[in-house]
């Protein structure tokens, strides 16, 4: 749900919220219209101003649920948006004023109604799927959930096929399908949700812009879509085509060498598909790649009381039930470990780490393929140590033999001396100073 507010005064606005947070959450769009008209100074000061709609609410917001207040830029100039999530208590204006949001309208609830108001928000996952019947799963998919969840845990090989379906939330006490059970099981849950699915581009530079200059915008572009599962494999796939690089030489051996460590990849791609805003329509998941980085991009803000500066040490989500159906097929190693594996695995393989971003409705993941770049760069020949090395020098001016090995603590001082001399011999860095004062910087 959207409105547009131009210069709202604190008892519009908590209207506003108390309406959103008692019907399925909305968000408020500040200084822009719906025409996309733009007042630069509408949303100047509107932090006291929605902090006074707050104080109007009862009861006061448990934590994580207050409206959030973000700021966007344009070339225009700023606007600002209001996120209220949908509560599972009920919200009014100092006790007495309750509002439900009815189309484009806060509709006020009678006093003498006010008891029949719904205390608590059925979330997406269990909300019944209009028209929706049981013939609408597929009962092979069922079935592979069934193996999967027996080897993840006891008790699956005892369900019956009804049992299975609610213990998994796919289905209510009538048996009737859920959110959750189109999702997970749906013969074909774009019927349902056309939301529901996967975007993967290749775009030819590093910007959306840069490639808009080109002849040619783009060299690959796959749509997917199907129950979460096949959409979590054929995106895969997907990428697996496209990240997939050269074969080196190590030793003896020769090893494949991937644009991207694949295990950052595939716990991104599982992320997006657990944690995207399903009641979001007209946006479904987005992968880009770039020349030197990809952008995996899942439709809604961050859940809960998850923030860009808690999020490596906090865990919440907004789709349990399809957390949990993912975890019993395989899909997830470790519950909440999602964005920690992703950082893991970027740092073992030597590139810089994941980037994120919130937009007014979205949530981004950027992976960057240093190695690529650096290779470009320097040359083919380097192993993963010295890479690492040279990606220090990117972001620093000189690296010491101490910070080297820092960077590589369970490596040798002798290899990591004969690293550094053969950077020294390939024309790639430079020695300064001798004994402990010695540092090396790129020639």
């Amino acid at each position: 749900m959207l409105e547009y507010l131009v210069d709202p005064d604190a008892r519009t606005l908590a209207q506003l919220i108390v309406a959103f947070a008692n019907s399925a959450g909305g968000t408020i769009i500040v200084g822009l219209d719906e025409h996309g008209r733009l007042d630069p100074s509408a949303g100047d000061d509107l932090e006291p101003v929605l902090q006074r709609a707050i104080g109007f609410c009862e009861p006061r917001f448990g934590e994580g649920d207050a409206p959030r207040l973000f700021y966007e830029e344009t070339a225009q100039g700023q606007f600002a948006t209001i996120v209220v999530r949908p509560l599972p208590y009920r919200m009014s204006i100092e006790g007495r004023e309750v509002y439900l949001r009815s189309g484009r309208s806060n509709m006020r609830v009678p006093a003498e109604e006010m008891d029949r108001v719904p205390p608590a928000h059925v979330s997406f996952e269990d909300s019944i799927v209009a028209g929706a019947t049981l013939d609408d799963l597929d009962d092979a998919v069922i079935e592979e959930y069934r193996q999967n969840r027996i080897r993840r845990g006891p008790r699956g090989e005892s369900f019956t096929r009804s049992e299975l379906l609610r213990d998994a939330g796919a289905i209510d006490v009538g048996g009737r399908p859920t959110a959750t059970g189109i999702l997970l099981f749906g013969r074909n849950p774009q019927q349902f949700f056309p939301q529901v699915g996967a975007v993967i581009v290749r775009f030819r530079g590093n910007s959306l812009r840069e490639a808009a200059r080109g002849a040619e915008r783009y060299s690959k572009r796959v749509e997917v879509a199907g129950p979460l599962p096949r959409l979590v494999e054929a995106a895969w796939q997907a990428l697996f085509d496209e990240i997939h690089g050269s074969s080196v030489t190590n030793g003896l051996t020769r090893e494949e060498r991937y644009e991207y460590p694949l295990e950052a990849v595939r716990e991104a791609v599982v992320n997006a598909v657990c944690h995207r805003d399903y009641a979001l329509t007209g946006q479904r998941i987005e992968i880009h790649l770039f020349d030197g980085h990809m952008e995996i991009t899942s439709p809604g803000r961050l859940p809960g009381h998850i923030t860009l500066d808690n999020i490596l040490d906090e865990h919440y989500s907004r789709n349990p039930r399809l957390v949990r159906g993912l975890y019993y097929w395989g899909y997830i190693e470790e519950l909440g470990q999602g964005i920690d594996i992703i950082v893991d695995a970027m740092r073992r393989e030597h590139h810089p780490a994941p980037e994120f971003r919130e937009g007014a409705r979205s949530f981004t993941v950027v992976l960057r393929n240093e190695i690529d770049r650096i290779e470009l760069e320097f040359g083919e020949d380097l192993n993963p140590r010295q890479i690492e090395a040279l990606s220090y020098l990117r972001e620093n001016e000189r690296i010491s033999n101490r910070e080297y090995r820092q960077l590589c603590p369970d490596v040798t001082a002798e290899t990591l001396r004969l690293d550094l001399r053969d950077l020294i011999d390939k024309g790639i860095l430079l020695q300064v100073g001798s004994k402990r004062g010695t540092y090396y910087v790129l020639k």
